[in-house]
C-alpha cells in the first residue's frame, strides 16, 4: 500500500527524487500517466494491467476518452542511481508542475502534484466532507 506525503523540487532538468518508500512498493519501473485533479498518477506495472484492462472491458463508445487520456501521455519511468525520475515536459505542463512538487501515497496509485495545487485541494477537503463521505460508505 502506497502511503504518505513528500515534499521534493524538481531539478533544472525536470528530473525529482522519487521517495524509496513508494519505489519499495511501486518496483524498479512504473508508468506515470495524466491524472485527475490536475495531478499524475504513478502506476506499478501490476495496477497498471489491472487499469487497462477495466478500460479495455468497456465497450469503445464508452472507453476511447479514458484510452487517450491515460495511455497517449503514459511513461515508462525507472529512477536513477540517485532515485530520480525525469518528469516529460507534456506531463509536467499537464500538472502545471514548475518547480515545487507534492508526491504522495494514494492507496494504490502514488500521484505527482504541483505543491500549490496540492495545497489548495487540501483546503477543499474539509473533516464535514471526509465525515459524510465516511458515512456514504458505512463508517
Amino acid at each position: 500500500m502506497l502511503l504518505g506525503e513528500y515534499q521534493h523540487s524538481l531539478d533544472a532538468k525536470g528530473r525529482v527524487n522519487f521517495p524509496a518508500r513508494l519505489r519499495e512498493d511501486l518496483g524498479e519501473r512504473f508508468i506515470v500517466t495524466k491524472g485527475l485533479d490536475g495531478c499524475l498518477f504513478v502506476y506499478s506495472y501490476e495496477e497498471w494491467k489491472a487499469l487497462e484492462n477495466k478500460i479495455r472491458a468497456l465497450p469503445l463508445s464508452k472507453s476511447r476518452g479514458l484510452q487517450r487520456f491515460f495511455f497517449a501521455g503514459a511513461v515508462e519511468l525507472e529512477p536513477d542511481k540517485q532515485g530520480r525520475i525525469l518528469i516529460p515536459a507534456n506531463l509536467r505542463e499537464y500538472a502545471g508542475i514548475e518547480k515545487d512538487v507534492m508526491i504522495i501515497g494514494a492507496s494504490t496509485r502514488a500521484e505527482i502534484w504541483d505543491l500549490a495545487s496540492w495545497n489548495a485541494s487540501c483546503e477543499e477537503l474539509t473533516s464535514d466532507s471526509v465525515a459524510q463521505a465516511m458515512d456514504e460508505l458505512g463508517f
